[in-house]
């Protein structure tokens, strides 16, 4: 298979704001129809799932686009009903929820670290495309998206992540763990899209080993799935401000400003 030439930055980068700008008429669309959507991301390890959620959230409202991330389960939330501590982050009206990895972590990563028994990973395979029938029935938009990356390309991010002490933080022992267990990752995910690639609620896969190929095919791909439309809004004027009437702004030396930290660098 011929390796496809990397998308050049100039491209990229004018292909993605225009993205960004249908991105934003998607917002006004959910939040005047009240729509509600959820998109879920899985994949391997530095796949690049947060990279391309930071695209669709940049320049939308924290209020309308938020975005789960789901730390270890608590002692009690490791006694709830599996799904349950996921319901609470759906959306209401008018509001997208975007999933750095879900309810996929028990056919993913529980299963493969031994964090579940194989009685809950069967249970969560039999439950899974009913719990995400009963969603979609409600009406939201459930898009589901697995980045796929080789062997190399994960082993040279690895590798430049664990040399950059900026990106340092995103490896984690269960990360490096993963590299020892690829092929137990790959049969775990095979077997979660044989049980949860459905008619309703089909997966997605984004060739990931290019970032921006993949951010922006991702994001076109997205918004060819949302039924929104353009949403007329009022034109903005700005008033005339309001006239001094006599006020007077308090000496500086009254308050405690944040030194100049810009000039040292002149």
């Amino acid at each position: 298979m011929t390796k496809k030439q990397k998308l050049p930055r100039a491209i990229y980068e004018q292909e993605l704001l225009r993205l960004q700008s249908e991105l934003v008429q998607v917002q006004e669309w959910v939040r005047s129809s009240g729509a509600r959507i959820v998109v879920v991301f899985e994949g391997r390890d530095a796949a690049g799932k947060g990279g391309v959620i930071k695209r669709i959230s940049e320049f939308l409202s924290p209020r309308t686009c938020r975005i789960a991330a789901l730390p270890v389960p608590t002692e009690r939330e490791a006694t709830e009903w599996y799904f349950q501590r996921y319901v609470s982050h759906l959306p209401a009206a008018g509001e997208i929820v975007l999933f750095d990895r879900s309810w996929y972590n028990r056919a993913g990563v529980e299963k493969v670290m031994g964090y579940c028994t194989p009685e809950e990973h069967k249970l969560f395979l039999r439950q899974c495309p009913e719990f995400e029938r009963l969603i979609t029935e409600s009406g939201v938009i459930l898009v589901k998206y697995w980045f796929s990356i080789s062997d190399e390309e994960q082993e040279r991010r690895f590798q430049r992540r664990i040399a950059d002490p900026l990106k340092r933080w995103k490896l984690s022992e269960i990360d490096i763990e993963s590299r020892a267990r690829w092929v137990d990752y790959s049969r775990a995910k095979d077997e979660m899209f044989v049980q949860t690639d459905t008619p309703d609620s089909p997966w997605y896969v984004v060739e990931a080993d290019d970032k921006r190929r993949a951010r922006i095919n991702c994001i076109a791909h997205l918004l060819s799935l949302i039924p929104y439309e353009p949403v007329e809004r009022e034109p903005l004027t700005l008033p005339p401000r309001q006239p001094d009437e006599g006020y007077v702004r308090p000496p500086k030396d009254l308050y405690n400003y944040v030194p100049d930290h810009s000039a040292e660098l002149l």
